[in-house]
C-alpha cells in the first residue's frame, strides 16, 4: 500500500494504491497539518496511517511535519517534483518514451509551470492568477466563491457579454484569430450602458483566468521548445475553464492536455516519486 497527501493553499489531495485499486479523495484546508489532521484525512479515503510504511507529503505546509508519524515514515517530496512527476503520469500516453519533454502546468490556486525532462523538473515561470483569483473575484462579483457555482454559472454564460471581441474594436482579422476572439478582459463593463448578467460575468471571468493561463504555457512551452503541455491542478476539473484551455489552444495551434483526475496530479506524484525513491 502506498499514498500522498498534498497540502495545498485551497484544497488538500490524498491519493492512496490499495490493492491495486487507485483511491482519490479531497478536503477543504484548514491550518497546518498535524498527526490528527492527516490520520483523519487517510481516515476519510478508508486508509489506517498504521499500515503505511511510509507516507509521501508534499504542498505548501507539508515540512512541518515531523520525519515519522508513530510507526510510519513521512517523506518530504518537493513541490516541482510531484507536480512534474503527477503530469507525467497523467499526459504522456502508455507507449510513449517517458523520458520526452513535458511541461506541466500547475493551475491551483496560483499557476506553477515546470519542465519535465525525465527525472528531471525544473520550475519555468507561472503567475498568482488561478483557482485563488476566480474565488476571490467570485465572491466580489458573483456573490459566491463556490467553485461549482461559478463553473455552472460560468458554462451557462456569454464572455463577451462583459468582454469586446475583435469584432467590436477593429475593422478586420488579425491573423488567424476569429471575430469572438477576446479583444479587451471586461472591456464592455467600461462602457455606462452596460449591464452585465451573472452569468456573463461568471464567463468572463472564468475566460480571464483561464486566458493567462493558458498563454502563460504557450509562452513558456514555446520558449523551451516543449511541444507537451499537460495542464493538472483543480482548475483543470471546470468544464466551462477546459473550454477557455481548448479554445485558447486552437486559436495559438498547440494543444493543452487536460487529462481526467487532474486535480489529483501534484499527490500523484508524490506518491510516485516516494515510490520510486524507496525502490
Amino acid at each position: 500500500m502506498s499514498a500522498a497527501i498534498d497540502f495545498g493553499i485551497s484544497n488538500t489531495d490524498a491519493v492512496a494504491m490499495v490493492d491495486g485499486e487507485m483511491r482519490r479523495w479531497t478536503r477543504a484546508t484548514v491550518g497546518r497539518p498535524t498527526h490528527e489532521s492527516v490520520r483523519d484525512i487517510l481516515e476519510a479515503g478508508g486508509v489506517k496511517l498504521e499500515a503505511l510504511a511510509s507516507l509521501a507529503v508534499t504542498g505548501g505546509q507539508h515540512s512541518t511535519l515531523p520525519t515519522r508519524l508513530g510507526a510510519t515514515t513521512v517523506v518530504g517530496v518537493p513541490e516541482i517534483f510531484a507536480i512534474g512527476r503527477g503530469g507525467q503520469a497523467l499526459g504522456i500516453p502508455e507507449g510513449d518514451d517517458p523520458a520526452s519533454p513535458t511541461l506541466v502546468v500547475s493551475a491551483g490556486s496560483g499557476t506553477a509551470v515546470i519542465s519535465a525532462r525525465g527525472a528531471t523538473y525544473t520550475h519555468v515561470t507561472g503567475t498568482g492568477v488561478g483557482g485563488g483569483t476566480l474565488l476571490g473575484l467570485g465572491r466580489l462579483l458573483l456573490g459566491t466563491n463556490d467553485a461549482c457555482d461559478i463553473d455552472a454559472m460560468a458554462w451557462r454564460g456569454d464572455a463577451n457579454g462583459v468582454d469586446l471581441a475583435l469584432r467590436d474594436v477593429v475593422s478586420g482579422p488579425i491573423g488567424a484569430l476569429p471575430p469572438d476572439a477576446t479583444a479587451v478582459n471586461f472591456g464592455r463593463l467600461a462602457r455606462q450602458e452596460t449591464f452585465a448578467q451573472p452569468d456573463d460575468l461568471a464567463a468572463a471571468l472564468m475566460t480571464l483566468v483561464g486566458q493567462v493561463i493558458a498563454v502563460t504555457a504557450i509562452n513558456a512551452a514555446r520558449a523551451q521548445q516543449i511541444e507537451r503541455i499537460v495542464v493538472t491542478g483543480h482548475m483543470a476539473d471546470m468544464p466551462s475553464f477546459r473550454r477557455v484551455i481548448d479554445r485558447v489552444g486552437q486559436y495559438y495551434g498547440m494543444e493543452l492536455l487536460l487529462p481526467a483526475h487532474a486535480g489529483f496530479g501534484t499527490a500523484l506524484g508524490a506518491m510516485l516519486h516516494c515510490t520510486s525513491v524507496a525502490a
